[in-house]
Formats: C-alpha cells, structure tokens, sequence
C-alpha cells in the first residue's frame, strides 16, 4: 500500500482525499495517515490540508522499497524490490535468493555495500547515500554460453536511461564499464549458476556513481559522478527505473534472437574504444591493436599489423595505450 499510495501522489496534480485513499485500498483513515506519516519522516514533503486531503510538495533522493517500486513502470524488470539499508553485496543477496527459489525479475538494492566487487575480484567502493547498488535476477532459458551477452545489453540499458535522466552522453569501455570524459561512472558484474546446457539463475549487478562529490584519491584521476559532471543532484530512484525499463524491453528482444544482432550497431557507436588503439592484455601476452567493434555474440574485433583478431571478456582485459580508456 504504501508504494501505491507514493505512486498516486506523484502523478495526482493537486491533492488526493483520504476518503479517496481509503475507499481505494479498502482501508481505515488512520492507516492512510499512519502511511503518510512514513513517508514524510522518509524526506517527502507532504501537505495535508482538511477538506482537501494530501499532496505531494517535494521528493528528496529518497532511495527505499517504495520509492522504487513507485517509479518502476516495466511488465517485470524491477517490479519485485528487495531493499537493505546495509548489506554485504547485492549480488550475495540476489544469489542467495537465486539458490532459494527467488522470482524472475526481482531487483535487489542497497544504500550501502560492506562487501561490494567488481571485476576479477576488485572491491568496489560503496559509500551511503550516493549511489546505486543494484543487482537484477534472471532466470533465462537460452544456453549457458549466452548469459555473458547479457553484461553488454545492461551497460546499453544504463547509458541510455542515464542519457534519458541526465540529458549526458556516455559511452561504454569494452566490455562492461560505463565512462564519461574518460572516467568510470558505473561498472557491471555478471555471475550465474549452471548445470550442463541450463542456467539456474544469472545475477546483473549495477554500480553506479550518482551524487558523489569526492572520490578516494587511488581512484579520483580514473571515477566521475553523475553530479559531478552535470552540477546538479540526481533521484537515484528514477534512474533505477529507466534502467529496468530500457534492459526489460533489450531482454525480451534478446529472447528472440539469443544474441546482440539487434543491439550491435548502437553498442558500436557507444563504444569509446572503437577505432582507437588499445592494449590487449593476455594471461601470457601483450600487444596493441586497433578497435573495430564488438560482433554479435559480444567479442572484440581487433586489427593487428597481421590479421583480425576476436577478445573474449572473460579471458583478456583491454585498456587504451596511454590510460584506463
């Protein structure tokens, strides 16, 4: 009720009765109020006047179960929130309900993170109260071999709801990472539970860097935030549900075809490593060669003095010649 009764008063242009309210939900005026009274001690402004009823006066980036599902408008994505004020990591939580029989869709997220990682076992910082921390569980049905195209189809899903939210253009650093002016905004990681030829479950998770302002000085030369490159804060919860909106409608398209044919051409254009040089760096190997694109299973195309060469995520990382891009 009370994610119901948030996503009434936001789209309510003047006030909404409590009368309205109660004969809606079936309810008592007292738990109308007593809901009401939650969510202004969340942050909501909320102007009750008699006769009249309530309205909706200011939304704060208030990150909670109901803030999220209030915004959240998909068939799936996101539609089952699971909410910590502090956990270890979103994507344990999200396995661990993967392991326990954890619905299709549900979207797992934290205020803060004790326990964050990204990539190849790399923590990732995560301080309260400015970023998102989310992780999505997916029960495909396709092959095993497919999930890691998944990885690509978010980091698409995050630049365009950034870009719908924010009005910035990023671009995407091979395979996953979301950058802007050569900085990381958000980085994804990818995990899954198989048997031969099926998946139990694959987990999504998303970071991203939000309302920060300062950032560890081991990593303030290569991160950036949304805040920090527009000047003005961001409502974590509307840019949660772009998110889902954007990967919900690329997932069921991805369904159809089991691979990024339909995806490709706008992944290249978002790719900042596309025709510029790169290093690639292999367990027992090292060598330069030019960006072309990503094929539509998701490898890297890249050109030596030689020959075409296709990457594969899980085996090399790629980084510009002179820095991080």
């Amino acid at each position: 009720m009370k994610s119901e009764i948030l996503r009434l008063l936001k789209e309510s242009d003047g006030y909404l009765s409590g009368q309205q309210l109660c004969d809606y939900f079936q309810v008592s005026r007292t738990a109308v109020w007593k809901v009401i009274e939650q969510l202004k001690k969340e942050g909501y402004q909320i102007q009750a006047v008699r006769n009249k009823g309530y309205r909706l006066m200011g939304s704060p980036d208030v990150l909670s179960k109901a803030e999220i599902e209030s915004m959240v408008q998909t068939k799936w994505a996101g539609r089952q929130v699971v909410y910590y004020e502090e956990t270890d990591s979103t994507n344990i939580r999200a396995k661990d309900a993967g392991e326990k029989g954890g619905e299709h869709g549900s979207l797992f997220v934290a205020e803060r993170q004790v326990a964050g990682k990204g990539r190849r076992g790399r923590g990732w910082e995560s301080p309260a109260g400015t970023s998102i921390y989310m992780t999505l569980l997916l029960r495909p049905t396709f092959l095993p071999v497919k999930a890691p195209q998944l990885t690509l189809l978010m980091a698409v899903a995050v630049v365009e709801a950034i870009r719908q939210v924010t009005g910035l253009t990023g671009g995407i650093k091979w395979p996953n990472d979301v950058v802007f002016n050569g900085k990381k905004l958000c980085g994804i990681l990818t995990e899954m539970s198989t048997e031969i030829g099926f998946i139990n479950y694959v987990v999504i998770g998303v970071g991203i860097n939000v309302n920060q302002e300062t950032f560890p000085e081991e990593i303030k030369d290569k991160a950036t935030s949304l805040k920090l490159e527009t000047g003005a804060g961001i409502r974590r919860g509307e840019l949660i549900a772009a998110v889902m909106e954007r990967f919900e409608a690329y997932y069921e398209t991805f369904l159809k075809t089991e691979d990024l044919s339909a995806v490709r051409a706008r992944y290249n254009r978002l790719l900042v490593n596309r025709g510029q040089e790169v290093k690639v760096l292999e367990p027992d190997n090292e060598y330069e060669a030019r960006a072309v694109g990503i094929n539509d299973t998701g490898e890297l195309i890249v050109r030596t003095k030689d020959a075409e060469k296709t990457i594969y995520a899980g085996e090399v990382s790629v980084r510009g010649v002179y820095g991080y891009v």
